[in-house]
């Protein structure tokens, strides 16, 4: 018992010997190794991937479809605030920040198209039927404010309705 005791003893001496010489020791704690790689992932990771909220996440859905030919147009930024203060009720300080914000989250365009296949898959349970209608009714009218929808603005519109919209309920049967 006396061994145990002098090499706990050591232990905790040589420890506080590391701790006061300024040698970081944080590395043997398994809870500070976990909260300090969490937070390295966090820092490092792409900030459209911690956005939460459904309404965040369908404004940059809906900016991103502008944002897949380029950068926005002043009609497409036009028809922005407009739709998003009508549909989500805001006013147009708030519907100004909400483009702003999507905006910037979809700053490289060499990006955009991955970003937001891999934020619709990561969010589509968190919409509503009704919802996700109305966000696949303002994608087809953001991409066709400058007339016809381009094929890589079809293509995505056609992604986003079958990724949204949940196919029609059967009547029971197994066939």
């Amino acid at each position: 018992m006396h061994i145990l005791l002098g090499l706990l003893t050591t232990i905790a001496t040589t420890l506080y010997l590391l701790d006061r010489a300024g040698i970081d020791i944080g590395w043997l704690n398994p809870w500070h190794w976990r909260r300090r790689r969490a937070w390295s992932q966090q820092y490092h990771g792409d900030p459209i991937y911690s956005v939460e909220e459904p309404l965040h996440i369908a404004a940059l859905l809906i900016v991103g479809v502008a944002r897949l030919e380029g950068d926005l147009t002043s009609e497409q930024k036009k028809a922005l605030l407009k739709l998003f203060s009508e549909k989500f009720s805001l006013d147009n300080r708030e519907a100004s920040d909400l483009l702003g914000s999507a905006a910037h989250l979809l700053a490289a365009p060499q990006l955009v198209g991955a970003q937001l296949d891999k934020l619709a898959e990561r969010n589509k349970g968190s919409f509503s039927r009704e919802q996700s209608d109305s966000m696949l009714q303002m994608i087809y009218e953001i991409a066709s404010v400058e007339g016809d929808l381009t094929a890589v603005q079809t293509e995505y519109a056609e992604k986003m309705r079958t990724m949204f919209v949940s196919p029609p309920k059967s009547d029971g049967t197994w066939d």
